[in-house]
């Protein structure tokens, strides 16, 4: 990554500051060089975030569709899961209402030996 890149950074300035307060050039020109290298490294261009950000489209956009598609899934298993119920719901009335009406009748027939007994 060039330094224009990353910031513009007046090399000559920062010499010309630096010599004038007593560094020599040599290490002046040495500070403005290691400057330059950390500037370069440590700081995000625009393309850096451009491609950080198309990054995290696409990330967002692969989470958005996952979540589609479990929702999706969830749904079909909410439904299979409520005509399940539904059904077991209807076969436990029919098994209470035949129940019920053998025991109905047991009652009816045992009614009917008391009251027949007892008129004869």
């Amino acid at each position: 990554m060039a330094m224009s890149e990353a910031i513009a950074f007046d090399t000559h300035r920062f010499i010309k500051r630096l010599t004038a307060t007593g560094f020599t050039e040599q290490q002046a020109e040495a500070l403005a060089d290691e400057q330059v290298t950390l500037l370069n490294a440590n700081l995000a261009t625009k393309a850096d975030i451009a491609e950080i950000e198309a990054a995290l489209k696409s990330d967002i956009a692969r989470v958005e569709a996952d979540l589609k598609s479990d929702i999706a899934r969830i749904e079909a298993t909410i439904v299979q899961v409520e005509a399940t119920l539904k059904s077991d719901i209807t076969q436990a009335k029919h098994e209470i209402t035949k129940w019920m009406v053998g025991f109905i009748l047991g009652v009816a027939a045992v009614q009917t030996t008391l009251i027949v007994g007892l008129l004869s």
